[in-house]
């Protein structure tokens, strides 16, 4: 793909006459073109608020984590064997001399479980992540234009089983799933003129007026304040999450007024995804007790699927129906005398959850710049004392799992259970969920988009493998990692020293060295290939030039620039993406692969002695554009969260 595909675009026109026709116009043919977008639905019953619904025939309850769930393992029924053809065909191009893709393809066809069982991961780090993940996304998408011709790798989204987002990364899947699984390129296609991912004006003032949301930037917050005051009037408790959710949804939902009503569980009922037909969208986020600052990696992890939210880890291991949320559930189950409650899983709410960390953002509109000085007052008091009372994360009361697991469940005893962002344990790549062994996942494309490296090294915000080394940690770690078993990786200096964090790599090739059944990662770092796409975690506001040269440079960081940098590239992706299953199948590795494993594999080296500054070339052309800088997070605050929170900044 050339950069021009993403830098040009096609504005849509239906929206050019807005001061010529009236609104009720423009919402005819918006509402309209929606049914070509939609993929999760409004299923809410009464908008924003959580609302009492007829309970099913068997009563929702909080099931054990011992297995997947039975809609999961229905669902990979017929998953997997929708994967063969695109693995065919994949494969097929990837160039692997000396192996008939083709012929091993359909030699194991009768057995998918024989078959590569691939996973994509998306890490956290705001709008860089969500851009950058987006160019690794239309790299694998086999829709985007040219992504399956010489040197490119179009069609591993449409052979993989999972796709996980957490933070920016969540912002990115969920946005996908949630119009209708669209495409990375259909977005940028609107231009100036599109509906979601028009990032150019800051969240903090809203759509773009004249957008079809047709909001000023005080309704815009007067919105956000009633539609969030109905669920607190409903009965439930509300937290900044609620408005940071509310207001993401306005930029990830193609939706009037941000889909209020849009249900993050309602992606089960689509007959896409029912039938199996795309990857499985989760979404990761820790538990945090209100107040407590310091999250370890003995915090739980939770998922969010499209049927449940819970943790395979052995402090909670459990699930709850993600659609009953709010349902007061006790010990496991839901008493015959409580009603079931449905709409408590916002799609904003949840892409929210996992990435809380910027209600610390909402907490300062004090000092943002193009918010009226009115709304700024209106909101502080509200703002204030939320942020005053711990609610700086994603309340989920009633907690659905009060009283069930009491021995290990950190929040067993408590009517609130509160999530946070899911980085904030270092373990910015959602990882957890894909290496659970129920989910048997052989490779895991791991697209990290982190700030790690700080102007102390040289460049600021690159990776350098932090997130791998904390993931790493957690599955030595006899008391959480439940049967889990991670690749070995070095420390963070050998990552920089070795250049790791520059180029992908892969880490776990020899799966008979491992303690127990890994996935082979296929790590894929953030690197300067066409732009500096190293932009501030806190950056509120970029141009849709600046968006697609990110989008852009995250399409090269997949490719290593539609393999400019190695040509045998694409061929490597497949050997990656064939490794366990020749294990497993006892198949002779082609000669070729053997050479993509001398090259790409890590070989055990480690040099810790504190690296040169970091400070990374152009691997191509330099694409030259004016920034889109804008919004930040203010200084006293990032001193404030580096004082007090460090592993924040991590992402």
């Amino acid at each position: 793909m050339k950069a021009t595909q993403f830098l040009t675009a096609s504005a849509l026109s239906c929206f050019a006459a807005a001061s010529a026709i009236g609104r009720s116009e423009i919402e005819t043919v918006y509402n309209a073109n929606l049914e070509s977008w939609r993929r999760a639905t409004p299923q809410a019953p009464n908008g924003y608020a959580p609302g009492k619904v007829d309970c099913p025939s068997t009563r929702p309850s909080i099931r054990v984590a011992s297995s997947l769930s039975s809609q999961e393992t229905s669902w990979l029924e017929k998953r997997r064997n929708n994967t063969i053809d695109p693995l065919k065909d994949l494969l097929g191009r990837l160039n692997i001399s000396g192996f008939d893709a083709g012929k091993y393809i359909d030699d194991n066809s009768k057995n998918a479980s024989a078959l590569p069982n691939i996973a994509i991961a998306f890490s956290g780090g705001g709008y860089r992540a969500m851009m950058n993940g987006a160019g690794g996304l239309a790299a694998f998408d086999n829709r985007t234009p040219n992504s399956t011709g010489t040197g490119h790798i179009g069609g591993l989204l449409q052979a993989a089983t999972y796709v996980a987002g957490l933070s920016g990364g969540g912002w990115l899947v969920g946005s996908i799933f949630t119009n209708n699984f669209t495409t990375v390129q259909s977005i940028i296609d609107e231009g100036d003129g599109g509906t979601i991912w028009q990032i150019g004006q800051s969240i903090f003032e809203g759509p773009k007026k004249g957008s079809i949301q047709l909001l000023s930037t005080v309704d815009y917050y007067t919105n956000l304040l009633d539609v969030v005051d109905d669920k607190q009037d409903a009965g439930y408790d509300v937290s900044l999450t609620d408005y940071w959710g509310r207001a993401l949804s306005f930029q990830l939902v193609n939706a009037s007024d941000g889909g209020p009503a849009y249900t993050f569980s309602s992606i089960q009922d689509d007959d896409g995804f029912k039938n199996g037909n795309t990857p499985m969208p989760i979404l990761v986020t820790d538990e945090r007790a209100p107040g407590e600052v310091a999250i370890s990696l003995n915090t739980t992890n939770l998922e969010f699927n499209p049927w449940e939210l819970g943790s395979f880890d052995p402090t909670l291991y459990g699930f709850a129906p993600l659609r009953y949320l709010g349902s007061n559930f006790s010990g496991g189950s839901l008493p015959d005398n409580s009603d079931c409650v449905s709409g408590f899983d916002n799609v904003g709410f949840v892409m929210g959850t996992s990435s809380s960390l910027f209600n610390q953002l909402i907490l300062n509109l004090n000092t943002t710049t193009g918010v009226p000085d009115l709304v700024k007052e209106a909101l502080a008091k509200i703002l204030t004392a939320l942020g005053n009372g711990n609610d700086d994360i994603a309340d989920y009361s009633p907690n659905p799992f009060f009283g069930f697991h009491n021995d290990t469940n950190p929040s067993a005893q408590t009517e609130r259970l509160t999530l946070v962002d899911g980085g904030e344990d270092l373990q910015n790549i959602p990882l957890n969920p894909l290496i659970q062994p129920n989910r048997a996942v052989d490779v895991i494309f791991a697209v990290d988009t982190s700030a790690d490296t700080t102007t102390d090294n040289g460049g600021a915000g690159w990776p350098n493998g932090t997130s791998l080394v904390a993931t790493y940690e957690r599955s030595t770690n006899a008391t959480m990692q439940n049967g889990t078993a991670f690749p070995a990786i070095p420390d963070q200096n050998t990552f920089v020293n070795l250049g790791l964090n520059t180029r992908p790599t892969f880490f776990g090739c020899n799966a008979s060295n491992l303690t127990g059944s890994a996935p082979l990662i296929v790590y894929l770092p953030n690197a300067p290939y066409v732009y500096h796409s190293n932009i501030s975690t806190f950056q509120m506001d970029i141009n849709n030039t600046e968006r697609n040269t990110i989008i852009q440079n995250g399409y090269d960081v997949v490719t290593q620039g539609n393999g400019t940098e190695d040509s045998q590239w694409p061929t490597c992706v497949g050997c990656a993406i064939l490794s366990r299953s020749f294990d497993r199948n006892s198949q002779d590795v082609p000669d070729v692969c053997k050479q993509c494993f001398d090259r790409y594999c890590w070989n055990g080296t480690v040099a810790s002695n504190t690296p040169a500054p970091y400070e990374p070339n152009y691997k191509l052309t330099e694409v030259k554009i004016a920034s889109g800088v804008g919004h930040f997070l203010p200084n006293v605050l990032c001193a404030a969260l580096v004082a007090g929170v460090s592993a924040f900044l991590m992402m």
